[in-house]
């Protein structure tokens, strides 16, 4: 059996038009001068607790950004806190971390922000990764059509649409922050497929996550694992050639 051609490219926003997810949170946890392992650790406790993560809480609108700073902070340890959280501390830029009787760790870590909002600090550390980009649109230049299935945060979206050109690069955005469901639930993208032109055995799907890849190859679209934009570009192109129905001059 012939295999139908890729006519369309679909690709992930964070840790695939971006750098890795490691890195930006990382960055966070260094602005806010808390230890990674802690953040990481208190961001486990909320979702034992909630009994569902409060980022895909977030990235659904099941709950505000505020929202789901408090669920994490509440988790945070004293001792995770710059100074031992003590009341006479201080946080990164001198921040006061003020511990009034009966706040409790959320106001004390609600201090660590030092009245900004989490995103704010969030993309600092969050780069568009411009070799994809320039990918992206080498091949609306040849004639592939281009999507964006994203898992992301209503409160961000003047951010990242901000740092991205989003429509000169996709023909599609399907949102998780708008729909209410997030990859890798099927659901999210059958909502891609029915807004697509296109069937899933000519769609090629990218994304960081294998779990979201596995999703995407039960519905019968081709996927790739991003690891690296170099990789990810030769094996996209080495797809396209066999399987597509317009060339692929050179990588970039």
């Amino acid at each position: 059996m012939t295999s139908a051609p890729i006519t369309t490219v679909v690709v992930d926003y964070g840790g695939v038009m971006t750098n890795p997810l490691d890195e930006t949170f990382a960055a966070f946890a260094d602005a806010v001068g808390v230890p990674v392992t802690a953040l990481q650790d208190a961001f486990a406790k909320a979702t034992a607790r909630h009994g569902r993560s409060p980022m895909a809480d977030l990235e659904t609108g099941d709950c505000t950004e505020s929202e789901m700073v408090e669920r994490v902070l509440a988790e945070l340890p004293d001792s995770a806190l710059p100074g031992g959280g003590g009341p006479d501390s201080a946080g990164p830029g001198g921040v006061a971390l003020k511990s009034p009787a009966g706040a409790g760790t959320v106001r004390r870590g609600l201090d660590l922000l030092g009245g900004r909002e989490f995103g704010e600090l969030w993309f600092r550390a969050r780069t568009v990764d411009e070799q994809m980009v320039c990918f992206l649109r080498s091949l609306r230049r040849f004639g592939y059509r281009t999507a964006l299935l994203t898992n992301n945060v209503a409160e961000w979206g003047p951010r990242w649409r901000a740092q991205l050109p989003v429509d000169e690069l996709f023909d599609l955005v399907v949102d998780s922050s708008q729909e209410g469901v997030r990859k890798p639930d099927p659901l999210i993208y059958r909502r891609l497929l029915d807004r697509l032109p296109a069937s899933p055995r000519e769609c090629l799907f990218l994304d960081d996550l294998e779990e979201n890849c596995a999703a995407a190859s039960g519905l019968g679209m081709l996927a790739v694992r991003f690891t690296t934009a170099d990789e990810a570009i030769d094996q996209v192109v080495a797809l396209l050639r066999s399987r597509g129905t317009y060339q692929v001059r050179n990588r970039v």
